[in-house]
């Protein structure tokens, strides 16, 4: 099962016209409409430790609001 920092918010009808969903799947913007998160673990976190952790790694995000996202800075994979 994919982890919800693995998911894009659009379709696949959409995902084939994304300038971002391609090839090298470059992270999806916050000013994205599609890449705004709705489950109820995305909490956006103001904790400057948190938010600036190097502890995780942000290139496993696919969208930029991952970044943000305590759920995801807590709980995602860890860089190495």
């Amino acid at each position: 099962m994919a982890k919800c920092w693995e998911l894009r918010g659009c379709d696949d009808e959409m995902q084939s016209d994304c300038p971002h969903a391609t090839e090298i799947l470059d992270p999806c913007p916050t000013k994205c409409a599609f890449a705004q998160c709705d489950r109820p673990t995305h909490s956006l976190s103001t904790d400057p430790a948190v938010v600036f952790t190097i502890e995780v790694d942000r290139g496993a995000a696919i969208k930029q609001i991952c970044y943000f996202c305590e759920f995801f800075l807590k709980n995602g994979p860890r860089a190495r």
